[in-house]
């Protein structure tokens, strides 16, 4: 690669970084409204509410950026980062489309993605236990407790993928894509995505934030851009796991003339398992800490494990 093809790549990787996770966060506005009938975010601007997101970002500046007494100053102000970064150095890896649209091809691709997104986790138990407030510390320990819970699902089923395609690499995963590989693969993605949710503490997953219990969790004392940076950790997240489920088990690019739309069908894919993490918000009551766990250790890993067994099977016969 020359300086200007990097340069290129970077440029294109940040702009998605900057622009995708506003469009969900848009998207699960308008939707929620439809879906639950607010009329509240149908006003701003005129015209079906489109002005909401910017209403709301120039709510958060205006804000005043609190931090308490007994905190820990850098370790507080550091934590929104902490929790942000991971997702935009994710999305270098995920390819957009064909014949080299991807920021970086790694050849351990699916290794590096998922170590990387276990980083952003850090910056909730950062932002818990520098806020000197139990109830902050209580939401960052279920956090911690949700994410060792919902790790290994996530990882036997992406494991099942890379047994089917031979190879670590996302772009060789891809390249090795077939379109029967769906129906026996389903299960997996299940559980990949319902995973990927309960590691962004998505609803019906959120219980170490409920507001009714610990005031939000370990985002409690955040207040202004900072807390605003936590919001938009969450929707590029929903973004980097409904790419990586498009990529892993529905063909990422592959569609009519991928050649030519491959970018469009991943986007579109993208975009269709967005609107399923937001449908689940709206039509999913909360699960109790003890409920989340419980479905993790009991439902979830044994589906990842027999997903795992199927596709040795199917490549045994195969091969």
């Amino acid at each position: 690669m020359d300086v200007l093809d990097v340069a290129v790549r970077v440029a294109a990787v940040f702009v998605a970084f900057l622009v995708l996770p506003l469009l969900v966060g848009q998207l699960e506005h308008k939707v929620m409204a439809h879906m639950q009938g607010r009329v509240g975010p149908m006003h701003a601007g005129g015209f079906h509410g489109w002005a909401q997101l910017v209403a709301d970002g120039v709510k958060f500046v205006q804000k005043e950026d609190t931090v308490p007494d007994g905190a820990d100053r850098r370790i507080f102000q550091l934590a929104p980062a902490v929790a942000l970064i991971p997702y935009l150095v994710v999305l270098v890896a995920i390819p957009l489309g064909p014949d080299g649209a991807v920021g970086q091809v790694i050849d351990a691709g699916i290794f590096f993605v998922l170590a990387v997104l276990g980083v952003g986790i850090l910056g909730s138990l950062m932002g818990g236990w520098a806020s000197a407030n139990k109830y902050s510390l209580l939401g960052a320990l279920r956090t911690a407790a949700q994410l060792m819970a919902y790790e290994l699902p996530l990882l036997l089923a992406a494991a099942s993928v890379v047994m089917a395609a031979g190879t670590l690499s996302l772009t060789g995963i891809l390249a090795a894509f077939h379109w029967w590989w769906v129906p026996w693969q389903l299960l997996g993605a299940f559980v990949f995505f319902t995973a990927g949710m309960a590691e962004l503490q998505r609803p019906p997953f959120d219980a170490p934030i409920a507001p009714e219990e610990i005031i939000f969790g370990a985002y409690t004392e955040y207040s202004g851009l900072r807390f605003a940076l936590f919001l938009l950790a969450e929707y590029a997240g929903i973004v980097v796991i409904s790419a990586l489920t498009a990529v892993l088990f529905l063909g990422g690019w592959h569609g009519p003339f991928s050649d030519s739309l491959g970018w469009l069908w991943m986007l579109l894919k993208t975009a269709a398992l967005s609107f399923v993490v937001i449908w689940a918000r709206v039509a999913w009551p909360r699960l109790r800490a003890d409920q989340i766990q419980k479905f993790a250790w009991t439902v979830l890993v044994p589906l990842a494990l027999a997903q795992l067994a199927l596709t040795g099977v199917i490549k045994v016969v195969i091969s």
